[in-house]
């Protein structure tokens, strides 16, 4: 397999535990406007952008009164809340961070969340000094499953997309990598880890703390 120059993480699920946060706040917001979602639901949108979400469900069970823009920052403002007050770096984070740094590597974050969430985990977390460019799909016309958060990071940190490792824990935001021509490594959750879906990655960890042996695998 070729070298790596850079490796490019997704947020929530692989840097932070936020993942159960989100889908509470989902089921929240979705019963004030009278859908009453399963924990199996929400795991179909996980890294799916907020108003992408919101569209999914509206899509499949249309309620009166549609506003996503309502909806999508009711779910946004309970998460920043958590994060700034709760939020936890997950098993591994500074080690695998580290161990990026000592090999060259280039670091970038690619996420689906709004820039409000990615600022309030990086003041959370105090991780955002070792990232060299760090991008939310919020503005872009699509998010996660679409490429185009992660080919803007390869962009910013000026490595082609073939030379970057994205880290992803969930389905669509493993598409979106391999869709941007990346090599991809996934930590998925452990309710998901069986998940067939996620055979299509390059490779499958259990934890950050694994990620130094793996570097010096790819070289």
């Amino acid at each position: 397999m070729a070298a790596i120059d850079a490796v490019i993480f997704d947020m929530d699920g692989v840097l932070i535990d936020s993942e159960p946060q989100w889908q509470q706040a989902e089921i929240a917001a979705f019963a004030d406007v009278g859908i009453h979602l399963s924990h199996a639901d929400v795991l179909n949108t996980t890294g799916l952008r907020v108003d992408q979400v919101v569209e999914y469900w509206y899509q499949r069970r249309p309620w009166p009164d549609y506003n996503n823009a309502a909806v999508s920052a009711q779910i946004s403002r309970q998460l920043v809340d958590y994060i700034l007050q709760d939020g936890q770096a997950l098993n591994g984070v500074e080690i695998a961070l580290q161990a990026c740094q000592l090999r060259g590597l280039k670091l970038g974050l690619a996420t689906s969340s709004p820039t409000a969430i990615l600022d309030a985990v990086m003041t959370r977390l105090r991780i955002g000094h070792y990232f060299d460019a760090c991008c939310s799909a919020e503005g872009l016309a699509y998010g996660k499953p679409h490429p185009q958060v992660y080919l803007n990071c390869a962009a910013m940190l000026n490595v082609a997309p073939s030379r970057c490792l994205a880290i992803e824990d969930s389905i669509n935001g493993m598409i979106a990598a391999r869709a941007a021509n990346m090599l991809t490594l996934v930590i998925p959750a452990a309710e998901q880890v069986q998940h067939l879906g996620f055979g299509a990655s390059h490779y499958q960890l259990t934890s950050l703390q694994q990620l130094p042996a793996l570097l010096d695998q790819i070289g």
